[in-house]
């Protein structure tokens, strides 16, 4: 019983702000996972632990992302049910997953054809995304023998082995590169650490990452590329610098110089003065230079914007102002940032535009593994520029993946990347893409 007003009161105002911390998600939820929401209801990411694959949009320093807001689709839903419960049966006994040979494209039972790295680290983070952790959600029984897959591919590494795997001839290493086992381990790895930041496994995987870090770093040549590019190098090299700089966030020490090198070599795929894609190394297909190049600028592109939407709303800067070098300088960048920044600027508006055009999304002519990545790389720019201009893009991919779905669940490629394990990690990783977004609490920020 409660014994007086002022007990009342407390205990109405501590029941009112508990409502309210659950009602804005500031506690972790329990029902994350894309199967725990109503039907009609719209998905987010909990805020304490938002994932975004590619490359962290918590990197930027300009203050917090305003969260753009978009009901998923009931249909849209669905299909990422099916495509998860497809990919959780395809899982090995080993606790990894496969994508084949290059030399056996024709092989689509994933129980066939052996387990890898990269297939296995992508799949992970496909799970991730969609609101599976070690702790909760349908598919975290699948989501920890892939981890543990991982780390003991990592912790056996041998320095006298030059790759994360001894196999040779994947899917994934001939068309992503030789070094791409270790690429897309580091890109799941970093978003493990977000999300699992007091696991018991957590300086197990940080170590691992560490180790992985330093050994890609060794593979850079000397134009800012990586080794072993395979058919589109620039996707091999777009995936290095996305997880070398989503390392660096998640406080892992990283090669300066090495990031330096990359970016620039990623700049060097598009021609300032043209606007146009230079496609020597991305396989003369558009859609490769154009979503590695948007895709690796958009961090700087966006850190270039709110410096300049900060600097007039403190009318530091006329509130027309072009988003320039000279614009930038006036807002106290130094000269040679103000240079860096514009550029990036620039050629990520370019690029961004461009990927979204029929001409250039058709890329190789039919739907790849490479198809499925450079449409995730797009995706992930745009979101991370702010605004709702994702929106349009949304609903174009999605009518384009959910066309051409199977029944069964997964999705295949026609060239190149064939794999159905693959293809189906990448298009649940674009139909779930809205949960990149961190979500700002009303009254913080």
């Amino acid at each position: 019983m409660i014994k007086s007003k002022k007990a009342l009161l407390l205990l109405l105002g501590v029941t009112a702000v508990i409502s309210f911390a659950f009602a804005f998600r500031i506690f972790p939820s329990k029902t994350n996972s894309v199967h725990n929401h109503p039907q009609g209801s719209e998905i987010t990411c909990d805020p304490e632990a938002p994932v975004c694959v590619m490359k962290t949009i918590f990197g930027l320093e300009e203050g917090p992302l305003t969260r753009p807001t978009m009901v998923l689709p009931d249909e849209a839903r669905a299909s990422i049910q099916s495509g998860l419960s497809w990919l959780a049966k395809a899982q090995s006994p080993d606790g990894g997953w496969g994508a084949g040979t290059h030399y056996r494209q024709e092989v689509r039972d994933p129980h066939a054809v052996q387990t890898d790295p990269a297939t296995t680290a992508f799949v992970t983070l496909s799970l991730l995304r969609t609101g599976n952790t070690l702790a909760e959600g349908v598919y975290s029984d699948a989501l920890k023998k892939g981890t543990l897959y991982l780390l003991k591919a990592v912790e056996s590494w041998s320095e006298n082995q030059p790759r994360l795997t001894t196999l040779d001839g994947t899917q994934p290493q001939q068309k992503l590169g030789q070094n791409i086992d270790a690429i897309l381990t580091v890109q799941y790895f970093t978003n493990f650490l977000k999300i699992h930041a007091r696991h018991p496994m957590h300086d197990r995987v940080k170590a691992a990452l560490d180790k992985c870090v330093k050994r890609i770093e060794k593979e850079q040549d000397a134009d800012g590329g990586w080794k072993g590019g395979g058919w589109a190098p620039v996707l091999q090299s777009a995936l290095a610098d996305n997880a070398l700089e989503a390392a660096k966030e998640a406080g892992i020490t990283v090669d300066s110089a090495v990031l330096e090198r990359s970016k620039n070599y990623q700049k060097g795929n598009f021609d300032t003065a043209t606007k146009s894609a230079i496609t020597g190394k991305a396989a003369g297909v558009m859609l490769y230079s154009f979503s590695s190049t948007s895709r690796a600028s958009a961090k700087e592109a966006r850190k270039a914007k709110d410096i300049v939407d900060k600097a007039k709303k403190e009318g530091r800067v006329q509130a027309d102002a072009k988003m320039d070098e000279v614009t930038l300088q006036k807002a106290g960048v130094a000269p040679a940032e103000a240079k860096k920044l514009s550029t990036a600027y620039m050629i990520n508006e370019s690029t961004k535009t461009s990927a979204m055009s029929e001409d250039v999304m058709a890329g190789f002519g039919s739907n790849g593994g490479e198809e499925f990545i450079s449409y995730l790389m797009t995706g992930e720019s745009v979101i991370m520029q702010g605004g709702n201009e994702w929106k349009q893009w949304y609903t174009t991919m999605m009518k384009k993946l959910l066309a051409i779905q199977k029944a069964d669940g997964s999705w295949e490629g026609h060239h190149c990347i064939t794999s159905p394990v693959f293809c189906t990690a990448a298009c649940l990783l674009i139909l779930s893409i809205n949960n990149d977004m961190k979500i700002e609490i009303p009254g913080k920020g």
